[in-house]
C-alpha cells in the first residue's frame, strides 16, 4: 500500500460511496475501484461491505480507517514541521474539550494564539469528556481535556485544575445552601450516560455509601442537562462555574455538597505514541497559562490548582 491508496480508501469510508468519493478527489469511479481491489487483495480481507446505499467499512476496514487516518495525519504534521522549522511554529491542532470547560477557555486561549502565535489554527471539537476521550484514541484530535484520568496504555496525562460539584435543582425549591451526600439517595437526577466521565464519578462516590442514582433522564449534553432541570425534570450534578450564570439570574438553584464539598480534576492529555510537535507544545504550554490565569483571577469560580501529580494513564 502507498499513501495514495489510503488517502483514496479514507475518503470512500468517509463519504460513504464511491461515487462522492470519486467527485471529492476528482479520480475516476474505476480507478478507485481498481485501487480497491488492489488493496483487497494485498491484505487478504474485504474491507467494504456494498449496498445499493453505498458503503461501510467491516472490521477489518475500520481497523484501516483508523490507522491510515493516524498514518496521514503524521506525514502531514511532518512535512509542515519541516518546512517550517525555522520560521515562528504554524500549522494546524486539533483538540478536544468537553463543553463546560470549552465555554469558558475557548476564547482566551484563541485570543492569546491570535496575538503571539497567529500562525498557529486551532481547531476545537466540544462534546462530553467520554467522546473527547474516544476522539483522543482514535486520533481524531490530537490534544484533550478529558475528567476522568485515561486508563488504557500509552496516554500521557496531566493535571490541569480541579473544580468544584454542585447540586443543581429547578427555581424556587425549598432548602438550605448545603446538602450531605447522602441526601442523593431521594433525589431524582438528570444525568449523562454510564460511560461518560461525570456520571462514572457520580457513581463512584455514591457507592460507597450504597446510594444508586434515581435517574430521572439520561442525555449526553452538558447545556441540554441544565435545560432540563430548570425546566423542572430533575436535579443534576454539574461544576459550579458551569451553572453560574443560570444561578446568578434564578433559572437554576445550586447547593453545595457538605465538607469537603465534591471535586473532580481535569486533565491534559496526549497519546505518548505520538511525537509532540512544535505547534502541540506552543498550544499546551498557552493552554496552561491560560487555566492558571483564570484561576488566579477568580474568574474560574469555584475551582483550583490540582493536588494529584503529573503522571501518565494506567499501563505505562
Amino acid at each position: 500500500m502507498d499513501l495514495r491508496q489510503l488517502r483514496y480508501f479514507l475518503e470512500i469510508v468517509e463519504r460513504g460511496s464511491l461515487t462522492r468519493a470519486s467527485e471529492t478527489l476528482h479520480v475516476a469511479q474505476p480507478a478507485l475501484s481498481f485501487h480497491l481491489r488492489n488493496m483487497e487483495e494485498h491484505l487478504g480481507a474485504r474491507l467494504l461491505f456494498r449496498s445499493a446505499s453505498g458503503v461501510r467499512p467491516t472490521e477489518a476496514g475500520e481497523l484501516l480507517a483508523r490507522r491510515a487516518r493516524l498514518i496521514l495525519n503524521e506525514v502531514a504534521r511532518t512535512e509542515d514541521e519541516i518546512c517550517n522549522l525555522e520560521q515562528d511554529p504554524s500549522g494546524q491542532l486539533r483538540i478536544g474539550l468537553p463543553g463546560t470547560i470549552g465555554d469558558i477557555i475557548t476564547l482566551p486561549l484563541i485570543q492569546r494564539l491570535r496575538a503571539h502565535y497567529p500562525r498557529i489554527t486551532l481547531n476545537i471539537a466540544e462534546a462530553m469528556s467520554g467522546f473527547v476521550a474516544h476522539w483522543l484514541v482514535e486520533g481524531r484530535v490530537d490534544l484533550a481535556v478529558l475528567y476522568t484520568r485515561p486508563q488504557q496504555p500509552g496516554m500521557v496525562a496531566e493535571p490541569l485544575l480541579e473544580e468544584e460539584l454542585v447540586v443543581v435543582f429547578p427555581p424556587g425549591t425549598a432548602g438550605r445552601t448545603d446538602m450531605p451526600l447522602a441526601a442523593m439517595a431521594d433525589v431524582a437526577l438528570v444525568l449523562p450516560s454510564p460511560e461518560h466521565g461525570l456520571r462514572i464519578m457520580i457513581d463512584a462516590v455514591l457507592q460507597p455509601l450504597a446510594i444508586r442514582p434515581v435517574i430521572a433522564l439520561e442525555i449526553d449534553s452538558y447545556r441540554n442537562i441544565k435545560r432540563l432541570v430548570a425546566a423542572g425534570y430533575g436535579a443534576s450534578i454539574l461544576p459550579r462555574h458551569a451553572v453560574a450564570p443560570e444561578v446568578a439570574d434564578g433559572r437554576l438553584q445550586a447547593r453545595r455538597i457538605s465538607a469537603p464539598g465534591l471535586w473532580r480534576a481535569a486533565w491534559l492529555v496526549h497519546a505518548a505514541n505520538r511525537p509532540v510537535t512544535r505547534v502541540q507544545a506552543v498550544v499546551s504550554g498557552v493552554l496552561r497559562d491560560v487555566v492558571r490565569e483564570l484561576l488566579a483571577s477568580g474568574e474560574w469560580a469555584a475551582a483550583r490548582v490540582p493536588e494529584v501529580s503529573v503522571g501518565r494513564g494506567a499501563g505505562r
